[in-house]
């Protein structure tokens, strides 16, 4: 058979087949592995556990992880609150982003122009302001404002699926919305976990808001103490059976720190007695000499009780924004 171009492809030319033949070793080789592993995790009945550093949203991660969402292939997701608000920002505006692709180039005059024209730049893509960040602060806060007068609370990311079930935003769609893996996740109701959600936009919008008495309390969102007693009953729940929970983790910071300490807190703080994370992959650019637990290797996790001695383990030093894909496609053609 031919392509559109008239080159000749063979029947199998899958991403999972060009995968499996072409990365033989090294580095290359553990994408492969650690993919496959994934695989056999999830033909054995078992969950994952996806967490998200960095600027995944913005990358647009989104065109792969939503149907991983869909296809049942992650069950639970822990992401910084930027990666939360991201995809969302990127949903309605994404028209308006602009990329950079000579960043490294800039001098401190163009960011000041970049500024002043109200972009904010991620690596090569910059964030409009007024139509992402403002756009959805407004459209949020009628829920925070809610949620206020009602004397409710909720998680970061409840507040995101009351926005998004409401339809509030629809009119504002630029791109597919099969692309956006949050639309995904409000779909099947997934957890979104988000310690340290201050640490992003709307967090700090939130306070901002706080501040000018538009909403009452700082209480109206609940707080990641409550995400990780809510995490317990979880993770609890979910390894009550023959099954066990993997741990599928995408950059470092506190995104992959918070969740995996859960298994280590039932067992050792509450005097519990639950299964340790039935399997590990990190995808990780951290240097482990430097003292960085983020780039610490696997085995660093047995010692806390985190992992068992045989669980399958893999550690990829790569650029997250190419390999992620190419796993979440392996895992898809599984």
């Amino acid at each position: 058979m031919t392509n559109e171009t008239g080159v000749a492809v063979a029947k199998d030319a899958t991403i999972k087949n060009f995968i499996k033949t072409n990365y033989r070793h090294f580095n290359a080789a553990v994408i492969v592995d650690a993919a496959q592993a994934w695989v056999d995790h999830l033909n054995a009945g078992n969950k994952m556990l996806l967490t998200m550093g960095g600027a995944m949203s913005t990358a647009e991660l989104g065109i792969t992880l939503a149907e991983m969402i869909r296809q049942d292939k992650v069950h639970a997701i822990c992401t910084t609150g930027a990666n939360l608000e991201e995809d969302v920002f990127n949903l309605v505006a994404h028209s308006e982003y602009e990329r950079v692709p000579h960043y490294r180039n800039l001098t401190v005059e163009d960011e000041v122009a970049l500024h002043d024209r109200g972009l904010n730049r991620v690596t090569d893509t910059c964030i409009p302001e007024d139509t992402a960040m403002r756009r959805i602060e407004s459209e949020v806060l009628y829920f925070w404002q809610k949620a206020d007068k009602e004397g409710k609370r909720y998680f970061p990311y409840e507040y995101m699926y009351q926005l998004l079930k409401s339809g509030k935003l629809e009119k504002y769609y630029e791109i597919d919305p099969k692309n956006s893996w949050i639309l995904a996740a409000c779909e099947k109701n997934l957890p979104i976990f988000t310690p340290g959600w201050e640490d992003s936009t709307l967090g700090n919008m939130f306070v901002g808001q706080v501040r000018k008495k538009n909403v009452s309390t700082l209480n109206v969102v609940r707080s990641g103490l409550e995400m990780m007693d809510t995490l317990i009953d979880w993770y609890l729940a979910n390894t009550a059976g023959a099954g066990n929970v993997g741990f599928f983790q995408i950059a470092g910071g506190i995104a992959g720190d918070f969740p995996i300490c859960v298994v280590p807190l039932i067992n050792q703080d509450l005097k519990g007695d639950c299964k340790r994370w039935g399997y590990f992959c990190q995808i990780s650019d951290s240097t482990t000499s430097y003292g960085s637990y983020s780039g610490a290797v696997p085995n660093e996790k047995i010692t806390w009780g985190k992992l068992e001695g045989d669980t399958p383990r893999f550690i990829i030093e790569s650029d997250a924004t190419i390999v992620a894909p190419l796993v979440f496609a392996y895992v898809l053609e599984m």
